[in-house]
């Protein structure tokens, strides 16, 4: 049995897809569910030994769920298609399954990328995520629209060193993932009935709060000091938890 197998999900990812495959290439198997690509993921995630699934979309967690669901390994490491292990964490990550963990699951310091710089204050680092867990002791992710998360209530471990994330070289790039991120978000507002119908709650979460977040983020998290590029992180951040409220008030009242 493989000691360590990798899940990814891709769509359209040839830009990033190698890079990824590149530091896991150490890893007993490699499972990418593609959701028909159109340009050469398939044949570069395929050059790379990887055991290639192709499926339509059913949403985030279902699609990161079928891929962990089809893992052999004893290990399992979910992955998204612009994310890397970093030199020092495949060293670490691997020095740790070959000693036999004592826990079942470890959370990965996640870097993130935004328009040339990596983002080391305002909230954004470490970005914790629960990525490495033993085959079997979780559910997998939740089922929500965005921002899934894997359920797991056990003892946890982590690693010092960093995931990277390459998400977002441009910022029109970055303006319309929070746009289709903000879709979902309303989807998931309406779902749960907090649509801000009253004008106090309106303004509340679609005005005050989300300058209220930018304030707290920028200055007292000191994401200032990320520069120009941290200023208009914070500053679209903001913009899309706005959004989020904007759009689930019009999905609600756009027969009225």
């Amino acid at each position: 049995m493989p000691l360590l197998s990798v899940a990814i999900v891709t769509f359209n990812e040839e830009q990033n897809i190698a890079r990824t495959l590149t530091s896991v290439s150490w890893a007993d198997e490699i499972i990418v569910v593609d959701s028909h690509s159109t340009d050469r993921t398939v044949e570069i995630a395929r050059s790379f030994g990887a055991r290639v699934i192709e499926r339509d979309w059913p949403g985030f967690a279902a699609q990161k769920n079928f891929a962990i669901e089809r893992c052999t390994g004893d290990w399992i490491l979910s992955l998204d298609a612009d994310e890397e292990l970093s030199p020092a964490l495949q060293q670490q990550m691997r020095a740790a399954l070959a000693a036999g963990p004592t826990v079942d699951a470890f959370y990965l310091k996640r870097r993130n990328y935004f328009l040339g710089r990596w983002i080391r204050h305002g909230g954004f680092y470490p970005d914790s995520k629960l990525r490495l867990f033993r085959r079997g002791v979780t559910s997998g992710f939740t089922a929500r629209a965005v921002h899934e998360v894997i359920a797991f209530t056990g003892a946890t471990g982590a690693f010092d060193a960093d995931l990277l994330h390459h998400a977002y070289p441009t910022l029109s790039g970055y303006i319309a993932h929070m746009n289709r991120y903000s879709d979902l978000g309303a989807q998931v507002l309406l779902e749960r009935g907090r649509t801000a119908d009253s004008l106090p709650a309106f303004i509340a979460r679609v005005w005050l709060f989300p300058w209220l977040g930018f304030a707290w983020n920028y200055f007292f998290r000191l994401g200032i000091l990320d520069g120009r590029e941290g200023l208009l992180l914070h500053l679209y951040h903001a913009t899309y938890a706005s959004w989020k409220y904007a759009k689930a008030w019009e999905k609600k009242n756009r027969g009225k």
